[in-house]
């Protein structure tokens, strides 16, 4: 008997199935997003109802301007390290944008992202803003944010491993979990980041997305973005940590806390990882008295993110203005 084999998919039914499996991981995300921002804000709240209004006024107010400077200093020193994410990516694409503007586009696309969520769209609109005037595409623009997205998940990485083994013990008992936990995840973590690494620097690499191809930086690009990211990181943390009460835990150890606040900030997508972030500071350092680790919270949400949203605006503002003023000059010339 001749057995026949079904006749294969048209290519419109194949194109359905896909787009409907899309749609299903979209969703799957999105519900993921969902609970752990609604999980944070329960945890968040039910921590916060504990805590005496009076005692946290008194522990805002009670920030010595020593601890406030070297909190903007931090801030700075973070925000600066992340212009050289787009100075280098644009050096590999050999577009000759000059500084000034890279670090306007890199400064205002990271406020605005922090801040308002969403990165890709809201990051990679501001750059977009500020550099198709200079001749680059809306591929180029794409390409320049996942890339720099993805590097900065890299340092994040690299951060976390280094600290969970370094303090491997002070940071299994903040988070209530076990030593080999703790080592074995500092351990994948660093495996994750010098895998990559490794992967991009046999050869030029690109990853197809939707019929879209990205081409990935290679090793010295990529280990440059992943040290400038890793000193952001770092003084990001310490925006925070100078804040905290004295001798409330090392810095070393809340390195690990405020990486895993980070990104489970960023999965939440809600804006800044608002309540995500603050949620898990304080769980682990719940031994803290927590009215001054609330008002060390507060002081750098406006620090580190409120402060340098502003910033932003009023410097896209005048870029636009000065723009228009441009223009106008040359048309009446």
């Amino acid at each position: 008997m001749n057995y026949m084999s079904p006749p294969p998919d048209p290519p419109a039914a194949l194109d359905g199935s896909r787009a409907a499996r899309r749609r299903r991981f979209a969703w799957i995300g999105t519900g993921a997003s969902v609970l752990l921002f609604a999980v944070s804000l329960v945890v968040l709240w039910t921590i916060v109802s504990e805590v005496d209004a009076a005692e946290l006024r008194s522990a805002f107010i009670n920030a010595t301007s020593f601890q406030i400077g070297l909190a903007v200093l931090f801030a700075a020193a973070s925000y600066t390290l992340l212009t050289g994410y787009d100075a280098l990516a644009l050096w590999q694409l050999r577009l000759p944008v000059p500084y000034r503007t890279t670090a306007l586009a890199s400064f205002a696309s990271y406020a605005v992202s922090f801040t308002l969520g969403f990165p890709l769209v809201t990051a990679g609109t501001v750059r977009y803003w500020i550099y198709a005037p200079k001749g680059l595409s809306t591929g180029k623009v794409a390409s320049l944010t996942v890339i720099a997205g993805l590097t900065f998940w890299l340092s994040l990485g690299a951060v976390l491993g280094w600290s969970l083994i370094a303090e491997s013990g002070e940071v299994a008992r903040l988070t209530f979990i076990t030593l080999k936990v703790a080592q074995g995840a500092g351990v994948a973590a660093v495996a994750i980041v010098l895998s990559y690494l490794a992967w991009v620097s046999f050869r030029r690499r690109a990853v197809t997305i939707q019929g879209w191809r990205l081409e990935l930086p290679g090793f010295r690009v990529s280990l440059g973005q992943m040290l400038l990211g890793a000193g952001d990181v770092c003084a990001g943390a310490a925006v925070l940590f100078v804040l905290l009460p004295e001798g409330a835990v090392r810095y070393e150890t809340f390195l690990a806390v405020y990486v895993v606040a980070v990104m489970l900030g960023i999965a939440s997508h809600a804006p800044g990882g608002l309540g995500v972030f603050e949620a898990t500071v304080l769980l682990a350092l719940s031994h803290v008295p927590r009215e001054p680790v609330l008002g060390a919270l507060l002081l750098f949400r406006i620090i580190y993110y409120l402060c340098p949203f502003v910033l932003a605006l009023a410097l896209l503002g005048a870029y636009e203005i000065l723009g228009r003023l441009r223009a106008t000059r040359r048309a009446m010339q």
